[in-house]
């Protein structure tokens, strides 16, 4: 049996399955179906839940768009919390070795960045962070750290970031950043 998460929806009028690139599966049902006939339907798309797993464990460097132009606003507020615990510890963690400072941390739905940081030094990071392999959300955070420093992408930005995520540029081919 598939490893799924299920979602009641009052707005579902139809079961859905979700494959994200990450591994994870999602079924979205309306809330007068009940948890046997889930079940059932997830049975029946077994081989092709199986198929997409398969192509996105072949296909890794496309996890980084495909994921991105996924938007959800319940899913959004469901890990909005985890986020930011996750962003916030791992900026504490290497901000002991940059020792930056900077302003406000905040958590955003968008579906064409993974992070960015303002003039004023605030940085923002896609909530989507948490689905990322861990050695991926820790270059998102340090790339914005580091912008605190080099507003840019000079020489001088890739060698601060390479200071602590020395294989920045195969993690950048993973998230398409290229």
């Amino acid at each position: 049996m598939i490893d799924y998460t299920l979602v009641r929806s009052g707005k579902a009028r139809h079961m859905r399955i979700t494959v994200y690139p990450i591994g994870k599966v999602r079924v979205t049902a309306p809330h007068h179906i009940p948890n046997f006939l889930v079940n059932r339907f997830v049975s029946k798309k077994q081989v092709w839940i199986e198929r997409k797993l398969e192509y996105f464990k072949k296909h890794p460097a496309k996890i980084g768009n495909s994921l991105l132009r996924t938007r959800n606003r319940s899913q959004f507020k469901e890990n909005k919390a985890k986020a930011l615990e996750l962003v916030t510890a791992r900026l504490e963690h290497f901000n002991k070795f940059y020792n930056y400072k900077y302003g406000k941390v905040i958590i955003r739905n968008q579906k064409s960045r993974w992070g960015s940081c303002s003039r004023k030094g605030n940085l923002s990071f896609n909530y989507k962070i948490i689905y990322l392999d861990p050695s991926v959300s820790d270059y998102i955070v340090v790339h914005e750290l580091c912008h605190l420093k080099e507003f840019n992408h000079s020489k001088n930005f890739w060698n601060l970031v390479g200071e602590r995520i020395e294989d920045y540029k195969e993690i950048r081919k993973k998230l398409k950043l290229v």
